[in-house]
């Protein structure tokens, strides 16, 4: 046998299917069949990773141009070769397609890949002055990227037959060293809080609490919100 463990299947759960999201956007498997490895730059995300794993490994940390990451890495065969079942594989960034999750887990995964590499970004706008005065409008946008064109049109999909939303796919040119081109998916306001009461549809659920909490402040500001059309506030808020 060139495996040292028989294959199992893991059982779908909301916390699974929440690291699967994580590992989509911010994991690697390393090219050895046993080595799997999450990084972040919000420790805090890693703790409810290793938690929903039940996992004791450390926790590391990495400088990249003195910016400060933490990772956790550990083995595990049979998980590995679960996760490389389900569509992931090593260097996985450019090439990634869909990924096999059950439908009733799929906003769960959703909201692991939003804390992974996505984000929510709510503020007060100012546009149309007239004489002297500005119309106020509260904005709320929520992102989803991916440098595989495959796995984001798969993701636009899903969240279409699954949630009922649209959403906007484009191309955004992030500059770096290597000029990646990045897919980006875009939901709009009344479809951002539509999308993000069906990924947070209760409490205590694993996710990232500085983007839950944007999610909340988006979902109340838009079911309490009073028009004031003439107000000069100005706030902007991201995660």
């Amino acid at each position: 046998m060139s495996r040292r463990f028989i294959s199992r299947t893991f059982r779908w759960t909301p916390e699974l299917a929440y690291v699967v999201g994580l590992l989509v956007t911010d994991g690697n498997l390393s090219k050895d069949g046993r080595h799997i490895i999450m990084r972040s730059s919000d420790i805090d995300l890693l703790q409810t990773f290793k938690k929903c794993l039940s996992l004791n490994n450390k926790i590391g940390q990495t400088r990249n141009n003195e910016i400060l990451s933490y990772r956790v890495q550990f083995g595990n065969v049979q998980f590995y070769d679960w996760l490389v079942g389900i569509g992931l594989f090593p260097a996985k960034t450019y090439t990634l397609g869909e990924i096999k999750v059950p439908e009733e887990f799929f906003r769960d995964f959703l909201r692991g890949h939003l804390d992974g590499d996505g984000s929510i970004r709510v503020y007060v706008d100012q546009y149309n002055t007239y004489r002297g005065h500005n119309y106020v409008n509260n904005r709320v946008f929520t992102r989803f990227i991916s440098a595989s064109p495959t796995h984001i049109i798969w993701l636009k999909e899903k969240i279409k037959e699954l949630a009922g939303i649209t959403g906007a796919l484009f191309q955004n040119n992030i500059p770096n060293e290597k000029r990646v081109a990045i897919w980006v998916i875009q939901f709009a306001r009344k479809e951002s809080v539509k999308l993000l009461r069906w990924i947070y549809y209760q409490k205590d659920l694993p996710c990232l609490n500085r983007k839950k909490l944007l999610a909340d402040e988006a979902i109340q500001i838009t079911a309490d919100e009073v028009r004031k059309p003439y107000s000069r506030i100005s706030l902007a808020t991201e995660s």
